[in-house]
């Protein structure tokens, strides 16, 4: 590690450690008594003086159950319950969109957030109009998400995933149209208290809306990026940028960062096996989500980390390691890039589960597709030749396992590669690309041709 990066990361770690407001609006963790009783860490937003919990809840990830009509739909009784809980115990941000779980997101957080006094939380939601962008159809999208949300006014507003496209795309979303004007006046009159946005896309889509802000045309209160100890410095640098470089312009100009996927859908809490190995040699009671979160944490421009919690054991162990916070040390970062470098060796789909390519036109199930295809290297249950040993019994489990977790008419071999879902996709995923070679591998296995 070189010595400016040495130093840069000590000096964030110790910022990160006394980072908790003594008035912070949090309790106490429940369950916890003596002298062992930890609040929740917060971090204070230095515009406005809110108090964040670290841990941000992502509503992109509630909890489905079935319909009884052949659909899916969100378990509200299971929601609120883990609202409760995570309110209880400190956790004050909730992250929404019109987008999420295919426009039931914000409805479900509503419905949960409504039973609880509104000053005790932070409401984040989108404009996510990547479908309709006219003045009619965005400002509809805005009224509704209040009313879903149940409440008057939003606590922090994004511009949802703006660097795709550039300049072009951002001025035909909400500069052609008037929309950025819109918010301004919505924020002027305190329906927005803070205006921002998230992004994924290049180095030069995010330069210019850096420029943007430098010039006073559109000045953001915060910024919602893509960090984890992977995309640190592995991201592929040509649809997606290095965190290390957004983080550092975005800190240079004092702007509050909100971090989205700092599992990577879940992946960086179901590492590879001989990784997850050498992190339990390290630190046998934490866990490799632990690891992911504490290192966006540590990072004192860090405003909250977002984590899409499906249930209640996630819920509780997270809240247990930002409750029991300790930040990394340098060496311990150092640690994490070399275990980014290993896992850049595994055959993964960088597929994050956000579901933002369904519903695919021909039915095809692209995340679970991808969800299962990533399981079976991380488990370390990937066959990768007929000359393996346990060949056979590793191209049984995965045909199975595929043929359970994916309904046939919906694998990756009925990819017609329309190309509907390419722009639907935060991580730019070359999506039919990688629906034909999961595919194939499929038919080798089953050829034993592998």
């Amino acid at each position: 590690m070189k010595r400016r990066d040495f130093i840069k990361i000590s000096s964030a770690a110790a910022v990160a450690a006394a980072c908790a407001p003594r008035d912070a609006r949090s309790t106490k963790i429940a369950g916890q008594a003596g002298n062992d009783e930890e609040a929740m860490l917060m971090r204070e937003n230095p515009v406005n003086g809110d108090k964040v919990s670290a841990l941000g809840f992502g509503c992109m990830r509630w909890p489905m159950i079935d319909d009884g009509k052949g659909g899916r739909i969100i378990d509200q009784e299971a929601v609120n319950e883990m609202v409760d809980y995570a309110l209880e115990h400190g956790v004050n941000y909730f992250d929404t969109s019109p987008a999420y779980l295919m426009g039931q997101s914000e409805k479900a957080a509503g419905e949960a957030l409504r039973r609880h006094p509104r000053n005790s939380y932070y409401i984040a939601t989108k404009l996510s109009n990547f479908g309709d962008a006219s003045a009619q159809a965005s400002k509809k999208m805005f009224f509704d998400s209040l009313e879903q949300l149940h409440t008057d006014y939003f606590d922090y507003y994004l511009l949802h995933a703006i660097g795709r496209g550039g300049k072009e795309a951002y001025e035909h979303r909400y500069v052609d149209n008037g929309i950025i004007l819109f918010l301004l006046e919505q924020k002027k009159e305190g329906r927005i208290r803070n205006l921002g946005f998230s992004f994924h896309g290049a180095k030069h889509e995010f330069d210019y809306f850096m420029e943007l802000h430098d010039s006073g045309q559109q000045v953001w209160d915060f910024c919602q990026i893509e960090m984890n100890y992977v995309d640190w410095k592995h991201a592929d640098g040509v649809r997606n940028v290095n965190a290390d470089y957004l983080y550092e312009e975005l800190d240079k100009r004092g702007i509050p960062i909100v971090i989205m996927e700092p599992l990577l859908g879940g992946r960086l809490a179901r590492v590879p096996e001989g990784i997850a190995r050498q992190m339990k040699e390290r630190e046998p009671e934490r866990s490799a989500a632990s690891w992911a979160l504490r290192f966006c944490a540590t990072y004192p421009r860090v405003l909250t980390v977002l984590s899409g919690m499906t249930s209640m054991d996630p819920l509780k162990e997270n809240i247990e390691t930002f409750g029991h916070f300790q930040p990394l040390s340098a060496e311990e970062i150092e640690f994490l890039e070399r275990m980014a470098t290993q896992m850049m060796e595994y055959p993964l789909v960088n597929c994050t589960d956000c579901k933002y390519c369904m519903p695919c036109p021909w039915g095809i199930d692209i995340p679970g597709t991808f969800q299962h295809y990533n399981k079976a290297i991380t488990d370390g249950t990937y066959a990768q030749s007929t000359a393996q040993k346990d060949y056979a019994k590793l191209k049984k489990a995965y045909l199975v396992s595929y043929d359970r977790a994916v309904a046939s008419v919906r694998q990756a071999d009925h990819c017609i590669s329309c190309g509907e879902c390419l722009s639907h996709c935060p991580q730019s995923i070359p999506i039919p690309q990688q629906l034909r070679r999961i595919a194939q591998y499929v038919e080798n296995l089953k050829q034993d041709t592998l």
